[in-house]
């Protein structure tokens, strides 16, 4: 006998023969294998018959079924498939998309634990162009849970998709799809969530939905916005939802219900309208005016501010001005023509509604480098020329508080200057004609692009750019340059203007052929094993020169941390060394007279192999032994609570490859700076050094201890503090199994702004491996400073800390200024993620907070009674400064250059002549 299947996996297709195959076999390729796939064909006039019997005889578990006419959704299919299944479980699969390997076994082993009704999981979207995933709202999918009811969580009325579920068969059967209508997902769903005691959420990918480049093969439904059509079934299983919703005795969920609505299905519209103009955008909002009107109260409220202002202007029947709205929405989130400020709130255009309030955006707010103004253009081509007529709009005021201002066009690094003219509705007219045969194209051969910008830039030097909006069905202008074809047009559903380099000609074919045989080339003569080899014949060959000191920092990252000032010390000293350094990237993180060297570049290795000192924060380069008679100072970056060395994860764990690369590196240590005992203790041990330690602190510390004036001044005017508020610098170090993620920032800094702003500013320093872009809604209260080049200025300017694990505590701790712990996963990552030395909330110099509410009153108790704040942790600070700053003097950069480099001595000053004074008779 024959084992039932323990999963049906319902396959539905229509005219889609290329890509069911791979549909298909992402389901027949489950880790559980015990499946039937049914492939429901809705009536296919394509190769799809052919291609899905072939795959039956490929597989026994694949069983076919055919319309023989299109139903025209994806309701009927559905059903067919359910009537067919023969499994106690049900997946659905469009034949476009694909199953990742685990999904039906981790759903169905979910489903039997914890006895839900259905499991939903995360569906990402995979852009075939690029390779991407982006999950869905992964926010519903954070955590694995089970919800008792959608009344628990109807946020995940966000969740309307079948395809991302496992269902009981006998469940599906009593809920039948509906045949007429496109969007019959939402309808399902919603009855779904009406029938179902319990379901469970789990956050790993369940599904993939594969996204196809626009032009790509027959687009989806749910792709095929231009059609009125289209928005009429949106809208009627949006009215069919909310009234069964009613029937179902759940008439208090309608208003959650509907913010899906609001929040998803109708920014699916507005977005890409401002490319079908006027006419089309009259319609759309005649078909959804209804509905909206319809919507029962509250539902705007929490709504994107702009998605509301769309809403308001589509109730007033007002067309033309939606148009504008809407090219706010996406890229690149254009400011208003007008605004109006009143009673502290800003409001979209004229006339302060309270449907057109957008305060929540902070456009008003900005600082001068982040303003916000609105460039709409028109432009033409005569011969190579492009020809611009720009007008500028000025919503909040920002160009009268900016006297003396310039105004540029700019096309990367070509700028044109504008002679922008006011008009009476407070806008400004320009002119500009750019040669763009002359603009530039990168190198040649290579395709590459560029938007232009409109750059205002006040007396002081300070400038605020935006993109250039323009007609989304004006022509194209082509020029013709040697060897490529320069395009300007417009770009995005915004449509913004971008000048495009295209390859014509023989190097359309020749240029990829050339570039990849190059690389081929670089990667050989280049590789690792070869450059390796030549080092290791030079130092044998070339004895180092005593004169000349390779510095690094940050593995190249910049001109920063203990090296940078044992490099001053010597250069004050004017030291007979030949200096260099070396640099990894943007070289603009360096002064202009520093002499520089690319990392690994063979120039590096040659300076490396010729260098008689070596000074450095990190590692150089592991696997690359010291030249015979040169001298090493490892500087290190920090000390704290954090694990480091073979105690660290990545060279924990039992691998012997790494952790006798790692001993080889230290063995190269002839010297190594120790700013504590407590550093020591742990850092000598942790990294098995065996060498010399220098106790005179830290050489990047003396500025800390002594001060720097035109350093706090530097990064105040950089980052644009006000001066009457209070600088928090938020400094968490990375999570060592999320780099790159973001998931370091963990104050709601939403939360804090709400609160906060009025007296304080948040710079936030993000670690070097995080990735984090701070929402504009928030940058009136957080200056990102990830980039900026020295740390210390950001800790002089600021007046107090927040951080989480990060060594930076110990520095700040030499200023002895106020500082705060978000220690929120202090569980987690001791045990199980970096691991630390210290009980870190037993030994804090400051409140110890789980959450950013907590993190709020703390700050608020520092600004009531500063004294009584520092009153109440002055005992544990003076501890950790004894624990971690006790050899911080202030003269660290002196004693680490005698204790190394032997004494330099420092150039007698001549005292300056006295100035010849006229007798005045």
């Amino acid at each position: 006998m024959i084992k039932a299947p323990e999963c049906s996996v319902i396959v539905i297709t229509y005219n889609d023969s290329a890509r069911l195959p791979r549909a298909v076999r992402s389901a027949l390729g489950q880790s559980l294998r015990n499946i039937e796939v049914i492939i429901s064909d809705d009536g296919s006039t394509d190769g799809t018959e052919s291609v899905a019997r072939a795959l039956r005889r490929e597989d026994r578990r694949v069983r076919y079924l055919r319309r023989d006419v299109n139903s025209g959704g994806c309701g009927a299919p559905r059903n067919d498939g359910v009537a067919a299944a023969r499994a106690p479980y049900v997946m659905f699969l469009d034949s476009d998309d694909e199953l990742p390997p685990h999904a039906c076994k981790s759903l169905l082993l979910e489903m039997e634990r914890t006895g839900a009704d259905f499991v939903t999981g995360q569906i990402s979207r995979l852009h075939e162009w690029n390779g991407r995933i982006k999950p869905y709202y992964p926010g519903l999918f954070a955590r694995r849970r089970v919800v008792e009811g959608i009344a628990g969580e109807p946020d995940m009325f966000l969740d309307s998709f079948s395809t991302n579920k496992i269902y009981r068969t006998s469940t599906l059967r009593g809920l039948p799809f509906l045949e007429d209508l496109h969007y019959e997902d939402h309808v399902f769903t919603t009855e779904l969530y009406c029938v179902a005691r319990r379901f469970a959420v789990v956050p790993w990918v369940v599904y993939l939905w594969h996204r196809a480049a626009e032009g790509d093969g027959r687009p989806s439904i749910s792709l095929n916005l231009q059609e009125m059509d289209n928005i009429g079934h949106r809208i009627r299983a949006a009215r069919l939802s909310d009234d069964i919703l009613r029937g179902n005795g759940l008439a208090g969920l309608v208003a959650d219900r509907q913010r899906r609505f609001v929040r998803h299905d109708l920014p699916v519209y507005l977005n890409p309208l401002p490319a079908r103009g006027p006419v089309w955008a009259r319609e759309f909002s005649r078909l959804v005016r209804p509905y909206l009107a319809s919507l029962d109260p509250g539902v705007m409220d929490g709504a994107d501010p702009l998605v509301r202002v769309c809403c308001r202007l589509i109730l007033d029947e007002d067309a033309d001005d939606l148009v504008v709205a809407a090219r706010s929405l996406t890229t690149p989130r254009a400011a208003p023509r007008f605004a109006v400020r009143r009673a502290g709130r800003t409001y979209w255009g004229t006339v302060p509604k309270g449907e057109l309030d957008i305060t929540p955006l902070r456009m008003a707010e900005l600082p001068y480098g982040a303003a916000r103004l609105r460039h709409e253009a028109a432009f033409h081509g005569d011969g190579s020329r492009l020809a611009l007529t720009v007008r500028t709009y000025d919503p909040f005021g920002v160009l009268a508080t900016a006297p003396d201002w310039r105004a540029f066009a700019r096309f990367g690094g070509h700028r044109v200057e504008l002679a922008p003219r006011a008009l009476d509705d407070g806008s400004y007219l320009s002119e500009a004609t750019v040669d763009l045969a002359r603009a530039g194209r990168g190198r040649f051969g290579h395709e590459s692009f560029r938007d232009p910008r409109i750059s205002i830039v006040r007396a002081d030097g300070r400038a605020t750019s935006d993109r250039l909006l323009v007609d989304p069905a004006a022509e194209p202008v082509r020029v013709a340059v040697p060897g490529h074809e320069i395009v300007a047009g417009p770009e995005g559903q915004s449509a913004f203007l971008r000048v495009r380099w295209r390859r014509r000609g023989a190097l359309r074919w020749l240029a990829p052929r050339l570039g990849r045989l190059r690389a081929g080339l670089v990667r050989r003569l280049c590789a690792p094993r070869v450059k390796l080899r030549v080092y290791r014949t030079l130092i044998r060959l070339l004895p180092p020169r005593e004169n000349l000191v390779l510095f690094e920092a940050d593995v190249g990252a910049g001109y920063t941390g203990n090296p940078r000032y044992v490099y001053e010390e010597l250069k004050r000293r004017r030291a007979p060394f030949e200096m260099v350094w070396s640099v990894a990237g943007n070289r603009r993180n360096f002064p202009p007279d520093v002499r520089l060297v690319r990392r690994m570049s063979w120039r590096y290795l040659w300076t490396m192999a010729r260098a008689g000192h070596w000074v450095d924060s990190h590692g150089l380069p592991l696997a690359y032994p010291k030249p015979a008679g040169t001298r090493y100072l490892q500087t290190w970056h920090g000390q704290g609570v954090k694990t480091v060395g073979f105690d660290a994860p990545d060279l924990r764990a039992d691998f012997e490859a790494p952790r006798r690369t790692w001993r080889g590196a230290v063995a190269r240590w002839d010297a190594l700076v120790m700013p504590s005992a407590e550093f020591e203790r742990i850092f000598v041990t942790s990294n098995g050094y065996r060498g010399p330690v220098l106790r005179h602190g830290s050489p990047r510390c003396d500025v800390l201890v002594n001060g720097d004036p035109e350093a706090v001044r530097r990064a105040r005017e950089r980052l644009e503090l006000p001066g009457d508020r209070k600088v928090l610098l938020y400094a968490p170090t990375y999570r060592d199994r999320a780099k790159f993620s973001g998931a370091s920032v963990r104050a709601d800094l939403a939360m804090m702004a709400e609160e906060l702003a009025d007296g304080w500013v948040v710079v936030l320093r993000t670690h070097p491996v995080e990735r984090y872009a701070v929402p504009e809604r928030l940058r009136h209260f957080v200056r990102f400073a990830g980039g900026y080049p020295e740390v210390n200025d950001l800790m002089l300017a600021s007046d107090a800390l927040l951080t989480d694990y990060s060594s930076l505590m110990c520095d700040y701790a030499v200023t002895g200024k106020p500082m705060f712990f978000l220690l929120d996963d202090w569980e987690e990552y001791r045990r199980a993620e970096r691991g630390v030395n210290h009980d870190l909330p037993a030994i804090a110099p400051g409140p110890c907070v789980t959450g950013t509410e907590e993190l709020i009153r703390a700050i608020r108790s520092l600004d009531a009674d500063p004294a009584a704040f520092a009153a109440e942790h002055a005992a544990r600070y003076a501890g950790f400064r004894a624990t971690w700053c006790a050899e911080e003097r202030g003269d660290a950069s002196a004693r680490v250059v005698d204790a190394f480099f032997g004494p330099v001595p420092v150039p007698a000053v001549r005292p300056a002549a006295a100035p010849e004074v006229e007798e005045v008779r």
